[in-house]
């Protein structure tokens, strides 16, 4: 019984790890806190499931046409809403507002073109195979979701600590105008770090989807507020901290529903948030900055 709730605590925090990647890339790149994240998360799922069932799209495929979709609306979103409140050196709180009516935006315009229901991918879609061991039931779906997320986040991982592009997005995070005299297109990488995180979310999307067979135009947000506390919990805007406090909430909240209720899922994850934050007030890898007179 423990194993099963393992595998399937594993499956879940994968998804909320990934979702939380692109969330803490933005925030340590751009120092911005994009709430749209999770509208863009949505519409990636929206992407995979028409080209599937309308377009007989094999599910890979539609994966990543998915993920290049979101990463082109968060292009988009740097573009229209991001970059003229960077000219005008915006106060920090004005990102988060724009990005707050995005969301709404983009909620509504999905609930006006697909509706408020639920919608599922084609029968067969989803692989059904199976693996049992005794009393252990893993399916593709939970073994697919892993891998895919797992070598997701390991490539942006290899990217940002052993690229010249990672170091140049390592530089922009400590200093923006430091790193333009050094010559590195700050601008073009702000561009590119939407695309990318943008498409990380689409990709988590994509997996939910396939994990909960249920797409709706309002499961971005419960998903949003999981991306904030794992990379608070993990420490804002770090990488290797998204990862591990994703996997831990994942871990807290189905050991939760299977020895406790339900009814105690949030609590319980959001709890240990709370205790942890009190011995860690930075998070597991954040930095505490301390102010001088």
């Amino acid at each position: 019984m423990l194993l099963q709730q393992l595998i399937n605590a594993l499956s879940l925090g994968s998804v909320y790890a990934l979702f939380a990647l692109g969330f803490t890339l933005v925030f340590g790149v751009l120092g911005v806190i994009n709430l749209s994240h999770g509208a863009i998360f949505m519409l990636g799922s929206y992407v995979a499931l028409l080209l599937v069932d309308k377009m007989a799209m094999p599910l890979w495929l539609a994966m990543f046409a998915a993920m290049l979709v979101s990463g082109l609306i968060g292009l988009i979103v740097d573009y229209l809403v991001l970059r003229p409140l960077r000219k005008r050196n915006a106060p920090h709180l004005a990102p988060m507002i724009a990005t707050i009516g995005v969301a709404i935006i983009l909620t509504s315009l999905a609930q006006g073109l697909f509706g408020a229901e639920n919608k599922r991918f084609p029968a067969g879609t989803i692989p059904e195979n199976s693996f049992t061991l005794g009393n252990l039931h893993v399916t593709a779906v939970q073994i697919g979701i892993v891998v895919i997320a797992f070598i997701l986040m390991l490539v942006l991982l290899l990217v940002m600590r052993r690229t010249q592009l990672g170091r140049a997005l390592r530089a922009i995070a400590e200093s923006p105008k430091a790193a333009y005299l050094l010559g590195i297109n700050v601008e073009g990488l702000f561009y590119l770090t939407s695309f990318a995180a943008a498409a990380l979310g689409g990709a988590a999307g994509v997996l939910v989807g396939l994990s909960f067979n249920a797409i709706t135009p309002f499961m971005g947000q419960p998903m949003l507020h999981k991306g904030i506390a794992v990379i608070i919990l993990g420490g804002m805007g770090d990488i290797r901290g998204a990862m591990i406090a994703g996997l831990f909430l994942g871990f807290a909240e189905v050991l939760t529903v299977a020895y406790l209720s339900s009814d105690y899922r949030d609590a319980v994850g959001f709890g240990l948030l709370f205790l942890i934050l009190l011995v860690r007030p930075a998070g597991m890898f954040g930095k505490v900055l301390e102010r001088k007179a």
